[in-house]
């Protein structure tokens, strides 16, 4: 038996994940969603559809807590979307409809230069990021120190696309490394003040994406651009951080595990096996279950075999690889923790 999942004692879902975030012992491995698992299946259910449970607290934390009295997640999420924060800073959003995600219109930007970057006076009483504050305390309420709950607050690798817009932003940091670090340096105080006010509200880790994503930024941008300021926000927020970026990202794992995160969410396209061999125990893995392929497409059998991949390399936390489609059947959600306490059932058999 391997000693993260050694006899313990039981847990309920809250110690489990923190536990598995410090890499200590578990009782077994949680089932952990980083990012949404909410789905207009899960909307229809507790009536709190999109666009309105991204803008209404009440409505954001009915939907948030399916992850976990529906679907049977250790974990609690209520930030589905990636816009909070570049909403209040003063992005362009569309909003759609329940079926699918709002969106920052990245083709209106509302920087040019480093020295557009305003941080407004409003940013944690804006209605989409008091949304999630107000959220997170219903949450806490609700449930108490049993389940963990998570918050997001956007990196400003992430807040760069949104603000100046995608190919923009990374023209600039291709011609003007020193700007690009300044437009970093200005945008990073986003981040900290608001997972400094969602600890406040009373989350147990948070989420961190910041989309240096393997298709479009590599391994030594990485290095160049992020690495110091992950250090600086794993030394100034004090819960766990779960760093998120999608894509292929082995290059990058070296110089992530050096950072102090908690946790890294990573995508399907890294192996889980080579992903903890560099990873070497530094930073717990949360990941890494096919959103498209696997979730979305196919059915509880290949899901499990992709939990059962995970599991068999050591990975410490176990859930989708990103935010879920919003057409995920439910069947194929609830088959990940299923999986997971089979594998540890069969593993206690063996021993």
């Amino acid at each position: 038996m391997d000693t993260q999942t050694r006899p313990v004692g039981t847990m309920n879902s809250r110690q489990r994940v923190l536990a598995a975030l410090r890499r200590e012992p578990v009782d077994r491995t949680p089932v952990c969603n980083p990012t949404s698992v909410a789905t207009v299946e899960l909307m229809d259910l507790v009536d709190a559809p999109f666009p309105d449970a991204n803008r209404v607290p009440e409505l954001m934390a009915r939907l948030a807590a399916t992850g976990h009295t529906e679907l049977g997640f250790d974990s609690i999420m209520p930030v589905f979307s990636i816009i909070q924060e570049s909403s209040a800073l003063g992005c362009k959003i569309q909003w759609e409809q329940k079926d699918n995600w709002p969106t920052v219109k990245m083709r209106e930007p509302i920087f040019q230069d480093v020295q557009d970057i305003r941080i407004p006076p409003d940013l944690l009483t804006h209605q989409d990021t008091r949304c999630v504050l107000e959220a997170i305390k219903i949450l806490r309420k609700e449930f108490g120190n049993e389940v963990a709950i998570i918050g997001k607050t956007m990196g400003p690798w992430s807040l760069g696309y949104h603000c100046f817009g995608v190919e923009p932003f990374l023209l600039l940091s291709l011609d003007n490394p020193g700007k690009t670090k300044a437009c970093l340096e200005k945008l990073k105080a986003v981040t900290v003040e608001f997972g400094l006010a969602q600890i406040e509200a009373g989350v147990d880790a948070l989420t961190l994406p910041d989309h240096a994503t393997g298709d479009l930024v590599s391994g030594e941008y990485y290095a160049r651009y992020l690495r110091d300021l992950h250090i600086e926000f794993a030394q100034r927020l004090p819960v766990p951080l779960i760093l998120h970026i999608r894509g292929k990202t082995e290059d990058r794992m070296e110089y992530i595990a050096q950072t102090g995160m908690s946790a890294f969410h990573y995508d399907s396209k890294n192996d889980p096996q080579e992903s903890m061999r560099i990873m070497r125990n530094r930073t717990s893995l949360v990941g890494n279950i096919n959103n498209p392929e696997t979730l979305f497409s196919k059915g509880p059998e290949e899901v499990r075999k992709e939990v059962y991949q995970n599991l068999n390399a050591g990975v410490q936390l176990i859930g989708p690889e990103c935010a879920i489609p919003l057409q995920t059947a439910l069947e194929n959600l609830k088959e990940i923790p299923n999986a997971v306490r089979d594998w540890h059932k069969e593993r206690a058999a063996k021993n």
